[in-house]
C-alpha cells in the first residue's frame, strides 16, 4: 500500500522522530552522541535548516525544525543515511538501523512551539537519563542547556526560542525555565507526539462533543493544529498531494501495528482477526483499538473490521482503556 506523501514547505515548522529499528540503540556512547550531533548542526547549515529543539535518547531522538530550501526529506535523508552508515562500520554491523521512515509533524507554532519546545526537552528527565531539572540543565544530549546557555552550541537558534515568550535574555531564560518546570509536573502529553483528528483537537470525548454539534472536525496524520491550520497546510500543497486520501497513510500503520503485535506473541493475523478470545487475543485488540480510534481516528466500524469483531466490542474496549 502506498504511502501518504509528506507535506512540507520551505520554512514549515516540523516535529520530526526517528527511531531505532525493533527498539535497538542509535548511539552506543559518547562518540556516536558526538558524531550524531556533529551532523545534524553541519547539516543544518549546509541546507538552511533551523533547528530549535532536539533530545538524542539511545533509540530515538526528537527534533523541533524549519525546514530549509532544500526541504525536509533532502535534510534527514543526508543525516539518517549517512550517520547509519557510520554506526555500522564503527560497531561492525550491516542493514538498517532506523525503523520505517522518520516520522514528520507539522505544527500550528502559534499554538503549539513553546510546548513541543518543553516536550522535547524533557524527554532525558522523562526517561530517567537525568534525575532533574538542575541536571537537565547540564544535560549535553538535549538542547535545553542550550536555552539556558549552560551548554554552547551555537547552530540552535536559542535566541528565537527566547523571543517568542516576548522577553529579552535575562528574563526569556527565566520564563523559559519556568515554563518548563510547569511543563515537568503535566505528565507525559502525548498529543505531542503525533498529528491526527484526536490528538489536534486534544481529546476522543472533544472530538465526539463537536461532531454532536455539527462542527467538521478535520484532522490529518501529518499536521498538529486546528481545522484552519490543516484547511491551510493542505491548501498550500499541490494537486497531487491534495488528492491523496490521509487514510493511506493510517492504514498503512494499522497493517503494521497489526503485524508487530502478531510477530510479538507468535501469532498470525488470520488468528488475530478471527474473533476468538483465547489469550493474549483480548489484551492485544484492546490495546490496538484504544490506538485506531483514539490516535489514527479510524471510525468504530473501520476499527472492528481491522480487529476482526463487532463495532459494539470495539465500543465496549474503548469505555476500559485509557485515552491515548
Amino acid at each position: 500500500m502506498p504511502r501518504t506523501a509528506r507535506l512540507d514547505y520551505p520554512g514549515t515548522l516540523h516535529h520530526v522522530i526517528f527511531r531505532g529499528i525493533e527498539r535497538c540503540l542509535i548511539v552506543a556512547d559518547i562518540s556516536d552522541r558526538q558524531e550524531f550531533i556533529n551532523r545534524m548542526s553541519l547539516l543544518a547549515e549546509a541546507t538552511g535548516t533551523v533547528i530549535y529543539a532536539w533530545a538524542l535518547m539511545t533509540n530515538h531522538a526528537h527534533i523541533l525544525l524549519r525546514s530549509g530550501k532544500t526541504g525536509l526529506p533532502s535534510y534527514m535523508r543526508k543525516l539518517l543515511s549517512g550517520y547509519a552508515q557510520y554506526f555500522n562500520r564503527r560497531h561492525n554491523r550491516s542493514g538498517h538501523l532506523f525503523q520505517n521512515r522518520y516520522k514528520s509533524i507539522i505544527c500550528e507554532e502559534e499554538t503549539y512551539f513553546q510546548k513541543l519546545v518543553a516536550y522535547i526537552h524533557l524527554n532525558p528527565l522523562r526517561a530517567g537519563l537525568v534525575p532533574s531539572l538542575n541536571e537537565l540543565e547540564q544535560y549535553p544530549w538535549c538542547g535545553h542547556g542550550v536555552i539556558l546557555k549552560s551548554v554552547q552550541h551555537p547552530w540552535q537558534n536559542r535566541n528565537y526560542v527566547l523571543e517568542s515568550f516576548g522577553l529579552k535574555e535575562e528574563a526569556g531564560r527565566e520564563a523559559y525555565k519556568e515554563f518548563v518546570t510547569k511543563e515537568a509536573g503535566k505528565g507525559a502529553q502525548l498529543e505531542l507526539a503525533g498529528g491526527g483528528l484526536v490528538r489536534s483537537h486534544g481529546g476522543w470525548s472533544v472530538v465526539q462533543s463537536k461532531r454532536k454539534q455539527g462542527s467538521r472536525v478535520l484532522g490529518d496524520a501529518r499536521i498538529l493544529g486546528s481545522n484552519n491550520f490543516v484547511l491551510s497546510m493542505l491548501d498550500k500543497a499541490d494537486e497531487h498531494i491534495l488528492s491523496q486520501i490521509p487514510m493511506v497513510e493510517i492504514m498503512q500503520n494499522v497493517q503494521e501495528d497489526i503485524q508487530q503485535v502478531c510477530k510479538r506473541t507468535g501469532i498470525t493475523v488470520l488468528q488475530f482477526r478471527s474473533g476468538g478470545r483465547i489469550k493474549p487475543l483480548p489484551a492485544l485488540r484492546k490495546e490496538l483499538a484504544s490506538k485506531f480510534v483514539n490516535e489514527y481516528g479510524l471510525s468504530l466500524a473501520e476499527s472492528a473490521r481491522q480487529l476482526g469483531i463487532t463495532t459494539s466490542a470495539v465500543y465496549q474496549l474503548l469505555k476500559k482503556a485509557p485515552l491515548q
